[in-house]
């Protein structure tokens, strides 16, 4: 029986892993097009150039794994002090991505139909966001992740009235960052590391690269999945948003910058 060939390893603490630097050199979006008059226009009229993503997705793929239609709401809720960006942070039991920074979505079901209904039914069943509160106002590049998922990062202006009700098996927390926080790129960290991993016909090399994103502030909900965290909804702490979700928000950042 023929050994299976090596993968890159995962990252288990991605808080560990070197910052090679940050992107401060880059512009930052300008506040007067964080504003949700100016998105309904972007996104109405993106230029070509906005189209391609930075950050198609994770760099590879597991061989032998059929693509998987996904989708997430990129929730930006309407603050009188401008838009922030709704996440959450997983709960910590779970098998993929456990205690991670994400939006809330998840894969697509045949009843779906579309990427749009994927992120709204998702995100009523993970946080309880009420799709009546929602205005959505287009879509970003697919993102691949290495497990073959195809995600559409779909992008909504939420009611700030909204209440959130998280589910405690998937869903530790909930909090917000002001956009304008992420979408200036001196917060853009760049971690890189090598790796070896051996193998029956030589070891297989290479360097692996991502972005956090880390951001300490206030929650807005907590469940009880995670009840050792010892800390309530209010108490500032730092999120430390990097993988996927950060690609993302890169992404959208190049969409609002080309």
């Amino acid at each position: 029986m023929s050994t299976p060939p090596p993968r890159r390893p995962p990252i288990k603490d991605p808080r560990a892993v070197p910052v090679a630097g940050t992107d401060a050199h880059l512009p930052a979006i300008a506040r007067e097009h964080l504003t949700a008059d100016w998105l309904r226009q972007r996104f109405l009229h993106a230029p070509d150039a906005a189209l391609a993503p930075e950050i198609p997705g994770d760099g590879g793929q597991f061989a032998g794994r059929a693509p998987t239609p996904a989708a997430v709401l990129v929730p930006l809720v309407q603050r009188p002090e401008g838009l922030n960006v709704l996440l959450t942070q997983r709960a910590s039991h779970l098998r993929d991505h456990a205690g991670q920074v994400s939006f809330p979505g998840g894969r697509a079901e045949p009843e779906d139909g579309s990427p749009e209904r994927t992120a709204l039914r998702e995100s009523e069943e993970e946080i309880g966001l009420d799709e009546s509160l929602v205005e959505l106002i287009g879509q970003l590049p697919i993102y691949r992740t290495i497990t073959a998922y195809e995600v559409t990062p779909v992008v909504g202006l939420v009611r700030p009235d909204f209440s959130l009700r998280l589910d405690a098996f998937e869903v530790a927390e909930a909090f917000e960052v002001p956009l304008a926080f992420l979408m200036n790129p001196a917060h853009h960290q760049r971690h890189e590391f090598e790796y070896e991993v051996p193998g029956d016909e030589g070891p297989l090399k290479g360097r692996r690269q991502f972005l956090s994103m880390p951001w300490t502030g206030p929650g807005l909900a907590m469940s009880n999945a995670d009840p050792d965290v010892g800390l309530s909804a209010s108490t500032p702490k730092e999120f430390f948003i990097w993988g996927a979700t950060a690609a993302m928000l890169r992404n959208l950042y190049r969409f609002l910058q080309a």
